[in-house]
């Protein structure tokens, strides 16, 4: 299934969390975030978001979220470092940004580029103690070097990505932020097992990959 069936999907779930839970701007758009990351994660595996048959659309989406979550981090570091200040809830976003823009892309080069960004978010979290933001570095570090559809597309990794969730809602405090990621993970297995591939949701210990009667 195309990554932006994925992302409209994730992207929904976050809207229907922002108007669930009591609405604050800041909060809506952390549920919009850990919702459209958490849709495409499963994608870490390799494969690029979007085709470069859909053009110079999807070629400048991609580019404009990668280099705006440049920018935003850059600024942000400049707040923590000079300012002693950190944004966590717009840390989020950018952080969004920047693994959006790489999960867009493909290829080795594309690959090294995401485990780099978890080799920093692991020190990041190793270096302030926050065992969460520890195994999302792990996570993306490690994911874009799996067989596609592989370990990322299984019930152990939804359980992996709901430990990560619940250790950023304890952190930011905000409400929901594990339902929203969890069902934004299950929403691209779930609209996977659709296709005619299908999911080997209990990989390694059942190889078989499990579809639906309807195909997308």
């Amino acid at each position: 299934m195309k990554g932006s069936t994925h992302l409209a999907i994730g992207t929904a779930i976050g809207a229907v969390a922002s108007a669930y839970y009591p609405f604050h701007l800041q909060n809506a758009v952390c549920y919009v975030a850990v919702a459209a990351v958490s849709a495409l994660s499963p994608d870490l595996d390799g494969t690029s978001l979007l085709s470069s048959k859909l053009g110079k659309l999807s070629h400048w989406v991609r580019e404009s979220a990668l280099w705006t979550g440049v920018l935003s981090s850059l600024v942000l570091a400049y707040f923590f470092f000079a300012e002693r200040v950190f944004y966590p809830k717009y840390a989020i976003l950018t952080g969004s940004l920047v693994l959006l823009g790489l999960i867009m892309k493909e290829g080795a080069l594309r690959n090294a580029m995401v485990s780099l960004c978890g080799i920093g978010l692991l020190y990041a979290g190793w270096s302030n103690g926050w065992n969460w933001l520890m195994g999302l570095g792990v996570f993306v570090a490690w994911a874009p070097w799996l067989n596609h559809r592989g370990l990322t597309h299984t019930v152990w990794a939804v359980a992996a990505w709901g430990w990560i969730a619940a250790g950023l809602e304890s952190h930011l405090a905000i409400e929901g932020i594990t339902v929203v990621a969890i069902a934004g993970y299950l929403s691209h297995l779930a609209a996977d097992t659709l296709t005619p591939s299908g999911v080997k949701w209990l990989y390694p210990i059942l190889r078989k990959s499990f579809r639906l009667p309807f195909r997308l």
